[in-house]
């Protein structure tokens, strides 16, 4: 395994105070700290979703205006890394092996997380457990397999969709442009193969996607610098908007799923880590950024850069193979909103409605969750796939209108545990294969995992990052 030596870097002569300052976990931590006295502020002076003030609309906007700057990019950031982690297959030996373990990889671990989810649904009962005053609804969007299928097909290059609606003052009409991340994926992969395919005369087509994807990234790195002011205003809004009383009602089903969760970040995700011989404190301390900003954002795909980041320089997974399988991941590897969620919340509708569940719909749920997850396309889509997985199980679809005033509240948690798994997978699998930088993985964590330290760059962080490695062949 060949590395490049890394940079001497001049002693850290700052003190411990501004170390803790700089450090990108304390302004996280600080930054929800700080929301939550914010949100329960504006709770006290009367705010509320429907009563908004000053305060809550100051919130709101720092929030939406963050998650907007990191959807912005999603669309270019998704078609540049899977077309650029295609092509960085032809770097690597045995790269079928690799893709192949990587995907199997995946099933296990969601089969494992499904599995969690039933029991805790069937134990804790959420369905039977709800609270009075509880209303079904229709659902804002509907996943089904033949929908599914149909949106895997390009309707044009981009996966572009044009939506419209009557406006607010009769006779008017307002469009709203959307992507349709699936698509987007397919086309994104299709180019990827082809270029391989073309050989060398698509070198320069590679060459300018992977400068592309690398100007995607740093302007992503400059949002993610500014994560904690989002953090600040999405954790402040919700606060205000869902408070804690809207757990009242649906509290033993949020508990399951958040208990859920847990057990498969803090206990199958470490037994799999230990089990491979690996450090659970270095794979923890390593992936937490990542882990930090998917609980704020809750995109899978917006934390994306940072996910990839942290997996190459944290964990030791070599760039070649992480730029395919951490974009492939952010897409498809999904075990809290494609996994846990819908086997917890499909028992809860059906308890909740009086309906019977058999071993074939069970086994149905598992399904469900190991091949569709997908469906989710990185996105806050959980939804979707509930949807699809009610669907599937011939239950009514009006129960996602019971649980979607807490989806946000989920949500968080969710994608915390989807970045999670998207980042030990690939680190198992180079374990497995031999190719993992075991030193770097090991290595005590310095400075911003996010920080570019190419030397041109100019603006990177005092404190920064350990160097890249050099691609790594898989034996």
């Amino acid at each position: 395994m060949s590395t490049t030596a890394r940079a001497q870097k001049a002693p850290d002569t700052r003190g411990p105070v501004r170390n803790l300052l700089t450090s990108f976990g304390f302004q996280i931590l600080a930054a929800l700290v700080l929301g939550i006295a914010a949100g329960l502020i504006g709770r006290q002076l009367g705010a509320t979703a429907e009563n908004p003030t000053g305060l809550s609309a100051t919130l709101d906007t720092i929030g939406n205006s963050y998650v907007t700057l990191l959807r912005a990019a999603v669309v270019p950031l998704i078609f540049t890394a899977i077309v650029a982690s295609i092509s960085n297959l032809r770097r690597v030996q045995n790269a079928a092996r690799l893709a192949g373990q990587t995907i199997l990889w995946f099933a296990i671990t969601a089969f494992i997380a499904v599995i969690i989810g039933i029991v805790l649904g069937l134990v804790i009962q959420p369905g039977n457990r709800a609270g009075e005053g509880l209303e079904p609804g229709d659902p804002y969007t509907v996943g089904t397999w033949w929908n599914f299928l149909l949106g895997l097909i390009p309707q044009n290059f981009l996966g572009l969709t044009v939506s419209t609606s009557p406006g607010a003052v009769e006779g008017t009409f307002s469009s709203s442009v959307g992507f349709n991340i699936l698509q987007v994926i397919v086309v994104a992969a299709v180019i990827g193969i082809a270029a391989l395919k073309a050989g060398k005369k698509a070198e320069p087509f590679l060459i300018f996607t992977e400068s592309l994807l690398k100007v995607i990234q740093r302007v992503l790195w400059w949002i993610i610098r500014i994560a904690p002011l989002g953090t600040f205003g999405l954790i402040g809004s919700a606060v205000i908007k869902y408070g804690w009383e809207k757990l009242a009602s649906l509290g033993w089903f949020a508990a399951a799923v958040y208990i859920g969760l847990a057990l498969v970040l803090f206990v199958v995700y470490p037994i799999l880590v230990r089990t491979h011989g690996l450090s659970i404190k270095q794979y923890f301390s390593g992936v937490w950024p990542a882990v930090q900003l998917a609980f704020v954002s809750r995109s899978s795909i917006g934390t994306l850069p940072l996910t990839e980041r942290v997996t190459e320089r944290n964990l030791g997974v070599p760039r070649s193979y992480a730029s395919f399988a951490v974009p492939l991941g952010a897409t498809t590897k999904m075990d809290g909103c494609a996994a846990i969620y819908p086997a917890i919340a499909a028992i809860f509708v059906a308890q909740f409605f009086g309906i019977e569940l058999n071993l074939v719909q069970y086994l149905l749920i598992v399904i469900v969750s190991v091949v569709g997850s997908a469906a989710t396309a990185g996105t806050t889509g959980a939804v979707v796939m509930l949807t699809l997985t009610l669907s599937t199980l011939g239950l009514p679809l009006e129960g996602v209108g019971l649980l979607l005033a807490i989806d946000p509240i989920l949500d968080m948690g969710r994608t915390a545990v989807n970045v999670a798994g998207q980042a030990l997978i690939p680190t198992i699998v180079a374990k497995r294969e031999g190719i993992l930088n075991e030193e770097l993985y090991n290595a005590p964590r310095e400075g911003l995992p996010f920080a570019d330290d190419s030397g041109d760059d100019d603006d990177a962080p005092e404190a920064d990052a350990p160097s890249d490695k050099e691609p790594v062949s898989a034996r």
